[in-house]
């Protein structure tokens, strides 16, 4: 997985909220980036069988504890009127007063993606450069092929060197929180 920053800046577009609202539900994923809109088709069953794995053992750790949300897609995360993402999984700690009745409107504390051949090069890219700018403290990129997860952590504003984990990662913004990767793939 090689991440870099590209030197010519991401497409932008008109679109807002307002305009990504509208868009019919048709099954697949929809995305607008810079006023951009992107689109790709539901996730696979073992797409799904990874992010309920990493879901659960979220949701076992911090909302039964009291410690926080997790929320699995789709679910709406917007960070302006012109960014508006579904990732895979969403944790919001508690003290994190982001979660309306309709999406989530501002910065989580941790999102994950799982790749695929359909998402990996704007997970990799466009969506972490997003997650950077809008300062995500925490952000996991799920390798099914390589069954490893690729844990950035925001320092100073900026993703630093990921840690790649293929045993066990523990959630940053709550440190006693593990995901057992053994029982994830």
């Amino acid at each position: 997985m090689s991440i870099s920053r590209e030197t010519e800046s991401p497409p932008t577009g008109s679109l807002t909220y307002d305009d990504y609202a509208r868009i019919p539900d048709d099954g697949n994923r929809h995305e607008i980036i810079h006023g951009t809109h992107y689109m790709n088709p539901a996730p696979i069953p073992y797409h799904q069988a990874l992010s309920r794995h990493i879901q659960f053992q979220l949701y076992s750790a911090l909302e039964l504890s009291g410690l926080g949300q997790v929320i699995n897609a789709p679910i709406d995360v917007q960070f302006s009127e012109r960014d508006v993402v579904q990732p895979d999984v969403v944790v919001v700690l508690k003290d994190n007063s982001i979660i309306t009745r309709t999406k989530i409107n501002g910065v989580p504390d941790l999102m994950v993606e799982i790749l695929s051949p359909s998402t990996s090069n704007n997970d990799l890219g466009l969506k972490m450069h997003l997650y950077e700018d809008n300062g995500v403290p925490e952000y996991w990129i799920v390798d099914p092929d390589e069954k490893v997860i690729q844990e950035y952590t925001l320092v100073d504003g900026a993703y630093q060197k990921p840690q790649t984990c293929a045993d066990a990662i523990t959630f940053g913004g709550a440190p006693d929180v593990r995901v057992d990767l053994t029982r994830v793939w």
